[in-house]
């Protein structure tokens, strides 16, 4: 489904994402006075719980 300007809708865009997942990594340093205060690595996991989490029982067939 495309909205008016011919673009992805957000819905759309956000079941993609999470039907095969994403991985956002990055690096984030606060520097003064080119002294190093603080470096933190972010790292995350963006997916269905589905697809990301197997799960604790077996499936019933019925």
């Amino acid at each position: 489904m495309t909205g008016d300007d011919g673009g992805i809708a957000l819905v759309d865009l956000l079941d993609r994402l999470l039907a095969g997942g994403v991985v956002l990594a990055g690096d984030l340093t606060l520097r003064i006075a080119d002294v190093d205060l603080v470096r933190i690595d972010l790292k995350a996991l963006v997916s269905s719980v589905g697809d990301a989490v197997p799960s604790p029982w077996k499936q019933v067939e019925m």
